[in-house]
């Protein structure tokens, strides 16, 4: 229990976990998302169901239990790292059909936050006002930011939002004690924070209005209710109510001398400097990015602030950083009634002119109204009396277009109560580290939110007219905001267009061609630019070649393949791609650029690099995808026949795969990317890459029901294998293109097995006959001609024993077997299906070893022994889980469900059927549909 009781949980705010003092590195978003959920239900399990719905909604994917079940063995892996091989997990245990978080109350900080609100409550109702202030203080610091602050998949999830809304009632009541008892400065910033949150609560209001007063600031009081008695005027249409009359008239009712050691520093030597920019008037969604800032303001807030709030908010050009800082800062002015200060730092400008530290601090000095002779000579000295004018002033200070941090550093204040806002295209990491900045990083528009933009510039009506062109816009676009607002404007400089004819042109003039403007700062290539020009020879010549990776992300090793470099020499230039957003590290090593993007590397590429050494690049990239990917396919199916490759260019990295849960993990993350070499290697002319490629595929594409791409990379093997005029390529693309026109049920799947075996006859290759002749029973099989079907097994049998491939004697043994209870001989059946199965076994074939155990239970069921028949269901089951095998995971669970059913296990059976439409709806399979029509009739027996 010392492991477990030394473990500590934080979700008030961003997830974190420490064992003793050091703290746990939890991986990847999704996994900590799972953590998150499971600590939150306070020790009671969560279901699969309930965490798939709370990751994905409406729309999982296909492999949404699979990514639980191994988030959760990943986890157990970093929470409990003494844990004993094959031993229960004690933490996070298996409990039904899901999970739960089992640690000691003081573990997790929600439970302490709870706790402690408890016993203020207890306190207070026993009179004792001051310590139940204290309590709820103490409570308040246990929070570090919004509830699982980092994980913005889980925004808007019931239970943070409740989590939310707890924390305000508590600030709240926080708020009033505090004035009770004398407190009322110290209470300020919570007040503040609430009314902030809920400008149209009147009873927030008042109280913020009352602890001005109790604080002796009674200015500021009578403008907070002339702010909110015009804000319910112009967005109510009503009058100020009782609460708020009842603190203005208490107001009325003082002297007019304001008292107590509260009372603000009148700023009557300067003027106050009000410098934003004009909000933008179309200003659309980011509401994630506004509430982290939301929640950075009142951590400002919350007790007495101990240092300087900075932000530094980063991104991409043209992502709308500035738009973002300036919007977010109209939110708040009203918190900082000294001043809002601006620059625009020319970090990036076309000019080439960054701005001076010296020239920003003397700016800012001059709109405090500072005489130039009491200005000092040196930046040094001019800071230091910038820091002094402002301190214990509540100012905002914005900071655009920042180039590094050293430029930052002069202007940021030296007291708290301030705020600073930092917008650059770099990530400032270096401000982070030192200077303790909160890094806020803006990503492209979601689709909802470019829409939301077109509607607010063009009118919701015009927008909703024409849906299919917007979407085309917005993909043209990228969801990148500049782009979308120059798409905008010129929608709205011709008014009769119609947005149909707008997609039309950007569609012909393509990528970024279509988004020039004769203003270089709303020109996309030319904002590019500025970012491109500032990076250093190594990373500027990544970046054009990640112009011709086809697919959406990269990992390193596939970067430095084409970059013909080792992985360790490829991750600086990564980090000054990610560092200037002209990249994102969306998970550690894995590497996402936007698509307009892609189109301004792969035009440099073009300009800037000869012919030669881009073929060069692409085949070190395409010898990385096969080399790893034939490794992964290994791991997932060491049983599988092989193929001979050639050894790999000099500067090809491969991945590091070792086991299994990898190799599975590395091929569906490389699965879009994969797809899209498969069509790259094609289109350049590398067809024995494009065949390879498409065989390296096949055990994921079948297991997880890609069929479609699965026909798609074959059709591409089999053109490759005619122009290389190799046989065996396109045997092996026949074969393969048939399990896709076997699962649909076509008719061309007998044409493609009959071209296949040919091949394999003119190669004298054995096997691969034999393993056409299996796939051919299986359309027999579908046709009901079982006996022609056991025919096909009995040649596939002989043929494999007479090439010594055990492998596929299994295959062929358990298929005899399961032909032979069709025909009906379920004594021969069995004994050729028990043979199968410990080949299998004997082999460590588990995919295998899950059809003997399916084939048993068939043929058990025959023989009327329905226990053991849902014994060998239940053993098919487990193994195609662990292997992957979705389609036939959902084939067990159907039957397992139809002899469930029949011997009046119906809620048992409901269960298993409804766990196999999942998979075969997912699939678009018409097996489906029997699904559902059982489901039905179990339905309606319940409801007669």
């Amino acid at each position: 229990m010392d492991g477990v009781i030394a473990l500590r949980i934080q979700v008030l705010g961003p997830l974190r976990a420490w064992r003793g003092e050091e703290p746990v590195e939890l991986g990847r978003v999704g996994q900590r998302a799972v953590l998150g959920l499971l600590a939150l239900a306070g020790g009671q399990p969560l279901s699969r169901a309930e965490l798939v719905d709370a990751l994905w909604g409406d729309a999982p994917p296909p492999s949404a239990a699979n990514v639980i079940q191994t988030s959760v063995k990943h986890l157990r892996r970093l929470l409990e790292p003494d844990r004993p091989p094959r031993t229960p997990s004690a933490i996070l245990p298996a409990v039904g059909d899901g999970y739960a978080l089992r640690l000691p109350a003081e573990s997790v900080d929600l439970v302490r936050f709870r706790h402690l609100v408890s016993t203020a409550t207890g306190a207070q109702q026993a009179g004792d006002q001051r310590r139940a202030a204290e309590l709820l203080g103490e409570a308040l610091r246990l929070w570090h930011g919004g509830p699982l602050a980092d994980i913005t998949m889980l925004a808007g999830h019931p239970k943070l939002v409740a989590l939310a809304e707890e924390r305000r009632a508590i600030v709240g009541r926080y708020g009033e004690l505090m004035i009770a008892t004398g407190a009322a400065g110290e209470a300020l910033p919570a007040l503040e924070e609430v009314a902030a949150e809920q400008p149209l609560d009147e009873a927030a209001q008042a109280r913020l209005i009352r602890g001005y007063r109790a604080a002796g600031r009674r200015a500021q009081a009578f403008v907070a209710y002339d702010r909110i008695g015009h804000r319910l005027a112009d967005e109510l249409g009503v009058d100020p109510g009782p609460d708020l009359v009842a603190a203005h008239a208490s107001l009325l009712a003082e002297d007019e001398q304001p008292s107590g050691a509260g009372t603000p520093r009148v700023a009557a030597q300067y003027p106050v400097p009000s410098q934003l920019p004009a909000d933008v008037a179309s200003f659309t969604g980011r509401d994630s990015h506004l509430r982290q800032l939301d929640d950075l303001l009142a951590g400002m807030t919350t007790g007495r602030p101990r240092a300087v709030v900075i932000s530094a908010v980063s991104g991409t050009a043209g992502v709308g950083k500035t738009a973002l800082a300036v919007h977010f800062a109209h939110r708040v002015r009203h918190r900082f009634p000294d001043g809002q200060l601006y620059v625009n730092l020319r970090g990036f400008d076309p000019s080439g002119s960054v701005m001076s530290a010296a020239e920003a601090v003397r700016g800012f000095l001059d709109a405090f109204g500072v005489p130039a002779e009491r200005i000092p000579a040196s930046l040094h000295a001019q800071a230091a009396l910038y820091r002094s004018l402002i301190a214990d002033r509540r100012v905002l200070v914005l900071l655009d277009n920042a180039r590094d941090a050293e430029q930052v550093r002069p202007l940021l204040p030296g007291t708290p109560g301030c705020l600073v806002l930092v917008t650059s295209r770099n990530q400032l990491t270096s401000l982070v580290a030192t200077d303790g900045a909160h890094p806020v990083t803006l990503d492209l528009l979601s689709s909802t939110e470019a829409k939301a933009l077109l509607a607010r510039r063009l009118g919701a009506d015009r927008v909703a007219a024409e849906p299919d062109a917007v979407d085309e816009i917005i993909t043209m676009c990228a969801r990148l905001p500049l782009a979308v607002a120059i798409v905008a404007a010129r929608a709205t400089t011709h008014p009769g267009f119609p947005l149909t004819a707008l997609a039309d042109q950007l569609r012909a003039a393509g990528g970024l061609d279509a988004l020039t403007a004769d203003d270089p700062t709303s020109d996309v290539r030319t904002v590019f630019s500025w970012s491109y020009h500032a990076l250093t020879a190594p990373a500027a010549m990544l970046f054009r070649l990640l112009g011709l990776h086809p697919g959406a992300d990269i990992t390193a090793p596939a970067a430095a393949s084409l970059a013909g470099v080792p992985t360790a020499q490829v991750r600086q230039p990564l980090a000054e791609l990610v560092g200037a957003h002209l990249i994102t590290e969306r998970s550690p090593g894995r590497y996402v650029r936007h698509d307009l993007l892609r189109s301004y590397a792969t035009e440099l590429l073009h300009a800037r690099d000869t012919q030669q050494s881009r073929r060069a690049a692409l085949h070190r990239l395409l010898d990385h995808w096969v080399h790893t990917a034939h490794a992964a396919d290994r791991l997932l199916d060491p049983h599988r026949e092989q193929i001979a490759l050639a050894p790999p260019q000099p500067g090809v990295a491969q991945e590091a795969l070792v086991h299994h849960e990898q190799a599975l993990a590395w091929l569906t993350n490389e699965h879009p990317a994969l797809l899209a070499g498969v069509e790259a290697a094609a289109a350049e002319g590398f067809d024995t890459h494009t065949w390879q490629l498409a065989w390296a595929m096949t055990t994921l594409l079948e297991r997880g029901g890609h069929w479609h791409d699965l026909a798609a990379v074959q059709h591409a093997a089999l053109r490759a294998g005619e122009r290389l005029d190799d046989q065996r390529v396109r045997a092996h693309a026949h074969r393969r293109l048939a399990h896709f026109h076997i699962w649909f049920g076509r008719d061309e799947a007998e044409t493609h097995l009959l071209r296949a075996l040919d091949l394999y006859r003119d190669l004298g290759d054995g096997c691969g006959q034999a393993r056409t002749h299996l796939n051919l029973a299986v359309i027999c099989e579908r046709r009901g001609e079982h006996h022609a079907a056991l025919r096909h097994a009995e040649q596939a049998a002989g043929m494999f024993q007479h090439a010594g491939d055990r492998s596929g004697q299994a295959d062929a043994c358990n298929a005899v077997g399961w032909y032979q209870a069709h025909i009906g001989s379920p004594q021969d059946a069995l004994a050729h299906c028990q043979e199968a199965l410990r080949l299998y076994q004997s082999a460590g074939d588990e995919k295998g070893e899950s059809h003997a155990w399916d084939s048993l239970g068939f043929i058990y069921n025959l023989l009327g022994r329905q226990q053991e028949a849902i014994r060998c269901y239940r053993r098919a089951l487990a193994l195609r889980r662990k292997v992957g095998y979705r389609y036939f995971e959902a084939r067990a669970l159907h039957s397992l469900g139809d002899i469930q059913r029949a011997v009046g296990e119906v809620d048992s059976a409901r269960v298993a059927w409804q766990e196999a439409l999942v998979i075969l709806d997912a699939f678009g399979h018409p097996e489906a549909n029997q699904v559902r029509a059982k489901l039905h009739t179990v339905g309606a027996m319940s409801a007669g």
